[in-house]
């Protein structure tokens, strides 16, 4: 196909399907004339997996360029894309230290000797719970901390769910690209369905009490 139709297929304008293949995120189409390129379905398929992972996971460019260049590599581990995608979702730690990054350090290595988890505390992840620790912790919520098992059960659960997803696929093309959706979306729409069902759960339990205290206040 055309860039034009490439365009039409995918939503993506031409200049910046351009752009992609000049900052080496999309590969070249094939060179049919001096002036014209034709493009196949591998190029609407990456297209289509760049724009997801920029508009529904939130990753920069370069984030992006950097863990498509995993996908890419056939010497590279699963187990490894899974960690680049990862790395790019923690949010950057700052160059903050102290006895309080230790202490929700300590909490972090403790959470995963508690559970087992084959994670390492230093990691990307740990750093960034250990950073939602103490800022929990400076507002005055420390107690949150004691809800660290709730959640991690629910992650396990998630991360489960991920996985199977992953399993599913043979192609190393399709198992490679569905762990960095399950990654990178996963992690998206897990945040959207924690916020639905908050809402759920305040509604029952709160809502409730409003009508009980107004029944009290009419007899």
């Amino acid at each position: 196909m055309r860039i034009g139709e490439l365009s039409r297929r995918t939503g993506v304008p031409v200049p910046t399907i351009k752009f992609y293949v000049r900052e080496g995120l999309l590969p070249a189409g094939q060179l049919t004339s001096p002036n014209q390129a034709s493009y196949g379905t591998a190029h609407e398929r990456r297209l289509r997996l760049i724009r997801a992972l920029l508009d529904v996971g939130g990753l920069p460019l370069s984030a992006i360029g950097e863990v498509l260049r995993v996908m890419e590599d056939p010497a590279r581990p699963v187990h490894d894309v899974l960690g680049v995608a990862a790395k790019r979702l923690a949010p950057t730690q700052g160059d903050e230290s102290g006895p309080e990054l230790e202490d929700a350090r300590e909490d972090v290595a403790e959470l995963l000797r508690r559970r087992g988890w084959r994670s390492e505390a230093r990691s990307p992840g740990g750093e960034s719970l250990a950073g939602v620790l103490v800022a929990l912790r400076r507002a005055g919520y420390g107690a949150f901390v004691e809800l660290l098992d709730d959640y991690a059960d629910a992650a396990e659960q998630v991360a489960r769910a991920d996985l199977g997803y992953v399993g599913a696929r043979v192609a190393r093309e399709d198992l490679v690209e569905s762990v960095v959706v399950g990654t990178v979306l996963g992690e998206a729409m897990f945040s959207a369905l924690r916020r639905l069902a908050q809402v759920d759960a305040s509604a029952r339990a709160y809502e409730r009490g409003d009508e009980e205290a107004g029944g009290d206040a009419r007899t």
